[in-house]
């Protein structure tokens, strides 16, 4: 039986998906930038900027996690 790699994707609505991979994409490329105007070297910081424009957007993404 196949399980799923990670149980906060399926909460991910398919408008957060398209934006996040959007995002992702801009990173790989080198292309996306942080608010500073700097580039994001980091993927961690290209995932937190992904996630918050899936949010702002209003597409359906999972909350923030507690640290």
């Amino acid at each position: 039986m196949a399980t799923k790699s990670s149980h906060a994707s399926s909460r991910t609505s398919p408008k957060a998906k398209r934006k996040i991979h959007k995002v992702m994409k801009e990173h790989k490329s080198g292309a996306l930038k942080s608010g500073s105007g700097g580039k994001v070297k980091s993927r961690k910081q290209a995932v937190a900027i992904a996630l918050n424009e899936a949010r702002k957007s209003g597409a359906k993404v999972p909350k923030k996690k507690k640290s």
